[in-house]
């Protein structure tokens, strides 16, 4: 389906009452799609600002949530150009099937010591930079996915930015739930890891994507995607629960860690590569400050 922002932009007149009540099936459409999907973002923005202390830990939540409007915006502007260019999709699935690889293995080397990096030892910014990427190949998604359902640039609007409203309250639901069940915080990678898969799949066995290798066309609905949320959330739990479980699954957990470090280093590799220019860019303007703190206090 084309969807010309500047064209549309350009005959943008303010809906008639008819208009205004057909919209109205699909608004509300895409605020339960939306909601739904928000779970697993806003789980995944708790989990991986949960290890900062105190009050960096809200600001990250505040920050992510910012980036999960910020880019949907984004995606919508350049949703035609999204949807002509695959490759864009399958590098943000690439990037969320690694941030579950890495948190699970420790694979990534952020801060360039030669060690592999432990999960929880991002810093503030680094942790910020991290949930803005994720919010970004979430987004990519989700507005593919509406912009699918209306081609009515104000419709799409509507349903998506109401509809992640959801994320800040859900967010905020999500610290406590990572206090009370820890297992939650490892769940959350999984979750990334599962949309990303989805999305990557469905990539991989559409003919029209260019990239096909399994047979298809393949598509999961959102109604699928939350099922299957709801299952990995509820096992999770499960898991930390019951030592019998925990001992049956322990080989085969420890047999997934070798492919996931094998794709933790060498999309780690190619994600330092592409960012080296804007870290020398960076450090060469950086005020040089005797005893300053890079992280936020």
């Amino acid at each position: 389906m084309s969807f010309d922002l500047l064209g549309l932009l350009a005959s943008f007149t303010f809906p008639t009452s008819p208009e205004l009540v057909e919209a109205i099936p699909v608004i509300l459409a895409l605020i339960v799609i939306e909601g739904l999907l928000s779970v697993d973002n806003a789980l995944a923005i708790a989990a991986m600002a949960n290890h900062l202390p105190g009050r960096q830990k809200y600001l990250a939540l505040k920050y992510g949530i910012i980036g999960a409007y910020f880019f949907r915006g984004l995606c919508l502007a350049f949703a035609a150009w999204i949807i002509e260019n695959p490759w864009l999709k399958i590098c943000g699935s690439a990037y969320l099937i690694y941030l579950m690889c890495e948190h699970f293995t420790g694979g990534g080397d952020e801060n360039n010591d030669g060690q592999a990096d432990s999960p929880n030892q991002r810093g503030f910014w680094s942790t910020i930079l991290a949930i803005e990427v994720m919010d970004l190949s979430l987004s990519v998604d989700n507005v593919v996915a509406a912009v699918a359902m209306s081609p009515k640039l104000w419709v799409v609007c509507v349903g998506v930015f109401i509809g992640i409203l959801a994320l800040r309250f859900v967010a905020g639901a999500c610290i406590k739930l990572l206090e009370r069940f820890p297992i939650l915080a490892d769940t959350a990678f999984v979750l990334i890891g599962y949309v990303g898969g989805i999305l990557l799949y469905e990539l991989l066995s559409n003919p029209a994507s260019g990239f096909q290798v399994f047979p298809g066309p393949v598509h999961v609905t959102a109604g699928q995607k939350f099922i299957g949320i709801v299952i990995i959330i509820a096992l999770s739990i499960l898991y930390s629960k019951s030592d019998a479980i925990q001992k049956a699954l322990s080989p085969m957990l420890k047999l997934s860690l070798a492919p996931m470090r094998v794709v933790a280093i060498v999309v780690g590799l190619i994600l330092k590569v592409l960012v080296l220019p804007f870290k020398l860019v960076f450090k060469a303007f950086k005020p040089k400050v005797a005893g300053s703190n890079p992280e936020i206090s």
